[in-house]
């Protein structure tokens, strides 16, 4: 009897395992994420309903997203000291739950109880501050090394997809669905976000250690420790001082003056609904390019992606044609996922692992933080002093601060120590 041909057994031999992206652990995680981005891009959109229908004012509108953005805030920082503490899974399940709970309670404030929604907002933002960190750690816990790259860009390309697509499902299920209806289903969103999701390797620090609990350091000296993690990596300060430059002026500027910009430069708000269209597809481009792309330079490669960004407020700065407005856009949004994806990577495979929630969570807090400020802060400088001066200081910060964030060490690659490229060898 004759074997198979040798040819066979030779491609049988070079034949690659199959991806761990396809595998149930991160199918699991990338659902749980997607449906967290998805309840967290739902809610505001869902209570712009409410206000169109007159059962919520503008003025309550604004106050439960303020709430929101306060218990995001003040969870983010916690959730992750605990996701470092405690498993990252722990921390996933139980925020998950608490934004479950609470998004039927906001459901029921509606037209009725000011100060339930309120304290609901802040519940949801607190489930959605705790699980960013965790997320972000069990990602590294769950994807090896050479796939987390493509394992970000499959999450953040679930993200733009819902964004682009989001509006019009929502519509489609209003016309159905009241504004009570759709609320409870972002709690179930929210219930997958929590209980989909596997078990990581990591099970916290030291928690079958002898000894009295209160050994254990403090809140305030386990989150001091993450910065102190943090500031061991330079590129890390640097890239976090150029994101957040970026998103207090560019993005908080865009997003302020563009609706005017599109009303007494065009006369048409089609510019403004293609403008951010052609933002969130730019991103998706941009995920599906740095999902296999490998810059020779990674560092750099997205730091000038980040730089990119710089086009929106520089496109609403000049006056140019409305087509060269909308392009901008989308190169921004090629741009922003050009940094994303490497980023979060690079946070993943330098930051040391028991510390890794703790510095996602300053980098969360960090650009998160600023950029309520940069929106509070961009109108009242547009009217005393002009929509152009305004955007001509955000074109320059969008451009300047990646470059500086380009010159500490490490930047070149992201990494901290040099790569082996860069390493002479020992004798």
């Amino acid at each position: 009897m004759t074997g198979p041909p040798a040819s066979t057994l030779d491609r049988s031999a070079r034949a690659e395992p199959p991806s761990p992206l396809r595998g149930p652990a991160f199918l699991r995680l990338w659902t749980g994420t997607t449906a967290s981005g998805l309840a967290t891009w739902a809610m505001p959109f869902i209570l712009g309903f409410a206000v169109v229908d007159d059962s919520l004012t503008p003025a309550a509108l604004g106050l439960v997203l303020a709430t929101r953005t306060a218990g995001f805030l003040v969870a983010v920082t916690v959730g992750g000291v605990l996701a470092d503490r405690y498993s990252r899974r722990a921390v996933v399940l139980w925020s998950g739950l608490l934004a479950a709970v609470a998004s039927p309670v906001l459901a029921a404030g509606v037209g009725r109880s000011l100060a339930l929604m309120a304290v609901a907002g802040a519940a949801i933002g607190a489930g959605q501050g705790a699980c960013r960190p965790a997320f972000q750690a069990l990602t590294a816990e769950v994807v090896p090394p050479d796939h987390r790259q493509a394992a970000n860009a499959a999450t953040t390309l679930a993200v733009r997809v819902t964004t682009l697509a989001g509006p019009g499902l929502t519509a489609l299920l209003a016309a159905f669905l009241d504004v009570t209806a759709l609320l409870v289903g972002t709690g179930l969103l929210w219930l997958v976000a929590a209980l989909l999701p596997p078990a990581g390797r990591y099970r916290g620090q030291d928690l079958d250690a002898p000894g009295p609990a209160a050994e254990r350091a403090g809140f305030r000296a386990e989150f001091g420790e993450g910065v102190r993690e943090a500031r061991r990596h330079p590129w890390f300060l640097g890239g976090l001082g150029a994101l957040a430059a970026v998103i207090a002026t560019g993005y908080s500027a865009t997003g302020v003056i563009l609706p005017a910009i599109s009303r007494d430069r065009y006369d048409t708000e089609s510019v403004l609904v293609a403008a951010t269209t052609a933002y969130t597809v730019g991103a998706l481009l941009g995920a599906v390019l740095i999902a296999r792309h490998r810059p020779r330079s990674p560092g750099w490669a997205a730091l000038a992606g980040l730089a990119a960004y710089g086009l929106a407020p520089l496109s609403l700065w000049l006056p140019v044609p409305a087509l060269l407005v909308v392009a901008a856009y989308a190169a921004a949004g090629v741009g922003i996922e050009l940094f994303n994806v490497p980023w979060f990577t690079a946070v993943q495979r330098e930051v040391e692992p028991r510390l890794l929630a703790r510095v996602s969570s300053l980098d969360f807090l960090v650009s998160y933080g600023l950029a309520p400020i940069g929106l509070a802060l961009i109108a009242p400088a547009a009217d005393a002093f002009g929509p152009g001066p305004v955007l001509a200081v955000c074109t320059l910060a969008c451009f300047l601060a990646p470059a500086a964030a380009a010159l500490p060490r490490g930047a070149r690659h992201f990494r901290t120590t040099r790569v082996a490229a860069e390493t002479p060898a020992r004798a």
